[in-house]
């Protein structure tokens, strides 16, 4: 009688472990039949140890053994790496052995008996747990194909951070140089205005080589590095203000944290070069907070406070920055005129 059972591809080398010696040959013969080349062992150890040389592409596992059952053998063989995929095979009416062994790892299960249909629905049991071998393994594979190359890309990206970071740290210290040799009062002042913004953007990239993210910014992180670099350079005898963070942990893209960047840059810029009288001390806050599925960057000082409706002083370059890069996150700022004293002005964005 002919099976209608397709055969398994070469080199499909099944171990049967099963203290019936003499079913181990009938299985051996009807098995091969189908292709298969099969290895018999009447006891689990020897299993074991048939199975650690390796070429043993699946195990028909029997349940009633000398000594011992194939609930003692199952674990054993599941604790091997890459092991190959187990069909237990039980007696009529152990059911539940059968969902034991299945809740234990075992890929199939058939039950025992002395006709043909044994053999066939084993050997048809033997394929499918072998062709799901193949299917994990080709999957291992891809996936771990993908895994590297994400890490490639990263690298890559990281190194392009780097190298955009140290292109934009060396504009920013030819500007400085440049500063050196000016000596028109304005000119020096958009000169420096110019290198703090260039640094903005610089610090951005700085942050997504060293602290090895690729498309997401850690904020806090970053404005606490944009600040402390602010104060050094802006800090003197005629304006000895403080940079006061006060930030929530809060990732965002690296579009956004570069427009962020800027907007903090020319605010807190501003505020130290107006928001309070020369050689006046005073404080400068940054506050960073999550309310919702919205970000709300707020910056504030106590100062002699600011017009947005009345003339612009200085240039007011920094304003129509401020404003440019604003409405590119689709927001706008808001300054908060019921403050008693200083300039409070604030924006919600969406992350």
């Amino acid at each position: 009688m002919s099976s209608g059972l397709a055969a398994p591809k070469s080199g499909n080398r099944i171990l049967y472990i099963d203290d019936d010696e003499t079913l181990g040959i009938l299985l051996k013969k009807n098995l091969g039949r189908l292709g298969f080349e099969v290895v018999t062992v009447l006891d689990g150890m020897t299993g074991l140890a048939l199975l650690a040389g390796g070429e043993i592409d699946a195990i028909a596992l029997d349940h009633y053994l000398l000594g011992e059952t194939g609930l003692d053998i199952l674990p054993e063989i599941l604790k091997r790496p890459d092991h190959p995929p187990v069909v237990y095979v039980t007696g009529a009416g152990d059911m539940s052995i059968a969902v034991q062994a299945l809740k234990c790892g075992a890929d199939d299960y058939v039950t025992k008996n002395v006709s043909t249909d044994f053999f066939e629905l084993l050997a048809a049991a033997l394929n499918q747990a072998l062709e799901r071998a193949r299917f994990r393994h080709e999957t291992e594979l891809a996936q771990e194909q993908v895994r590297q190359e994400r890490d490639r890309a990263e690298l890559l990206l990281r190194e392009v951070n780097h190298r955009v970071g140290n292109s934009l740290g060396l504009a920013a210290a030819l500007i400085r140089m440049q500063v050196s040799l000016v000596t028109d009062p304005v000119a020096i002042q958009a000169l420096q205005e110019t290198q703090a913004r260039i640094n903005a953007i610089g610090n951005v990239h700085r942050h997504l080589y060293v602290n090895n993210q690729v498309g997401s910014v850690q904020v806090d992180a970053y404005l606490g590095s944009l600040l402390e670099e602010l104060q050094s350079s802006m800090r003197d005898d005629m304006r000895p203000h403080t940079l006061v963070l006060h930030a929530e942990r809060v990732h965002l893209s690296t579009d956004k944290v570069v427009t962020l960047g800027l907007i903090v840059s020319e605010l807190v810029t501003n505020a130290f070069k107006y928001a309070y009288r020369a050689g006046e001390p005073g404080e400068i806050r940054v506050r960073l907070s999550r309310h919702g599925c919205k970000i709300r960057l707020r910056v504030e000082d106590d100062g002699r406070g600011f017009d947005p409706a009345g003339p612009a002083t200085g240039t007011g370059l920094g304003s129509r920055i401020i404003s440019a890069m604003a409405s590119t996150m689709g927001c706008s700022l808001v300054y908060d005129d019921k403050s008693d004293s200083g300039t409070h002005v604030e924006m919600l964005f969406s992350d």
